[in-house]
């Protein structure tokens, strides 16, 4: 058995079901979970039908580079949406959604015979980050190395707790704008200091945007690819990824792109030609058709707007909590008066009383430079209908309430 797979830390759905497998939620009110970032909003019908219309795909092997109107769909998303022209043939790459690409590019990327002397590769993340990113670590043959996020400054990370010998280590920089869990989108600065890190070091820019259509502000968030091309720098070392879950509502239909570094696309074509990741041609088909529609994604933004500028207020008066820049989430500060501050208890009580369930923040950060960013906070996926998500704020507003007039 592969013994790097002893260095994979349970996932924190399991950590969460574990945490709460013994607590009896109140009975008399119906559960309301918040803890899942699942889409809950309506599939768009075209959509739908779309994927029914080209099902004859199914009889036949899909390549792995996909169909070129597949390519250019995306190719021309990309333009329409952050003004960047990309060569369709050689600078996209269509993938079964984000999360199978960022583990795989890792394997693409990672050459774990580097820097053995000096401990071995690294792979940067943000604190707290996406599961996947410390997996596609491990099994790369990488070690994850985390800057952790800072609430004085919109929760950006703080790459600077990263010193220049662990620079001159990493192969991998996973970068997540807008951010899971906490909405904050990447700013030009920022950017700019990452690529010239990339630049002086080497190591490649993997820039994890599946959340950037969900946005609460006039300007969309930035993006990468859009970043550079401002600052007059190439795609050398640089790649998006992006999916369809968050932004067209079709989670299980696993779609999404990686975009450019032309290079890097062409290692990782070779790649997934032996991993055996085709995107099945219907997929595709449809694809095509969500890539080029976008008052689907409007409407559904609008959603998320309405439903957080109602949502948050509540929950504002009770606990330290904004609007975020981007995403589906809130990410929530425990009141030290409510379970001491613990994101943990925070999440069983709150279960146990009001039948809410959460996601504890330490969950979902590692303990990095002295202190887990996520501990005593709570992320909360607002990805339920308003009414729902408005009584989970309700019912949260009240567990508080109780809490500290006691």
């Amino acid at each position: 058995m592969n013994p790097l797979l002893t260095r994979l830390q349970p996932y924190p759905f399991e950590r969460l079901r574990a945490l709460t497998k013994d607590v009896r939620p109140n009975p008399d009110l119906a559960p309301i979970s918040l803890g899942i970032g699942e889409p809950k909003h309506p599939t768009p019908e075209f959509l739908k039908l779309a994927l029914t219309s080209s099902l004859d795909g199914l009889a036949a092997y899909p390549a792995t580079a996909g169909l070129p109107a597949m390519r250019r769909a995306c190719a021309g998303w990309i333009e329409r949406r952050y003004g960047v022209t990309l060569d369709a043939d050689t600078e996209i790459l269509p993938v079964n959604g984000s999360r199978e690409a960022l583990f795989s590019l890792a394997q693409t990327v990672i050459d774990p015979s580097r820097d053995r002397e000096r401990g071995g590769p690294v792979i940067v993340c943000p604190n707290p980050f996406y599961q996947i990113y410390e997996g596609a670590a491990y099994l790369s043959g990488a070690t994850p190395v985390f800057a952790n996020s800072d609430p004085a400054r919109n929760f950006a990370a703080d790459w600077s707790q990263i010193d220049d010998e662990t620079w001159s280590r990493t192969q991998l920089l996973f970068v997540c704008s807008p951010g899971n869990p906490t909405g904050a989108v990447v700013p030009m600065e920022e950017w700019e200091q990452l690529f010239a890190l990339s630049d002086r070091h080497g190591f490649v820019i993997a820039s994890d945007e599946c959340y950037s259509e969900i946005y609460f502000r006039d300007e969309p968030p930035l993006g990468a690819l859009q970043a550079a091309r401002r600052l007059g720098r190439g795609l050398e070392r640089l790649v998006v990824l992006t999916s369809l879950s968050k932004r067209s509502n079709v989670p299980g239909l696993r779609s999404g792109f990686v975009a450019g570094d032309p290079a890097l696309l062409k290692a990782f074509l070779l790649y997934r030609t032996y991993h055996g990741s085709a995107m099945s041609t219907t997929v595709q088909q449809a694809s095509i058709t969500a890539w080029d529609d976008e008052a689907h994604v409007v409407e559904n933004r609008e959603m998320y707007r309405r439903k957080f500028a109602q949502v948050t207020p509540v929950l504002a008066e009770v606990m330290d909590v904004a609007l975020p820049d981007a995403s589906f989430y809130l990410w929530a500060k425990v009141p030290e008066a409510v379970c001491s501050g613990s994101d943990t208890a925070f999440t069983r009580e709150l279960l146990a009383q009001y039948n809410v369930a959460v996601l504890p923040g330490s969950y979902l950060a590692r303990e990095a430079h002295g202190i887990n960013p996520g501990a005593g906070r709570v992320r909360m996926a607002l990805v339920a209908g308003v009414d729902e998500c408005l009584e989970a704020a309700h019912r949260i507003a009240a567990f508080i309430r109780a809490h500290t007039a006691s």
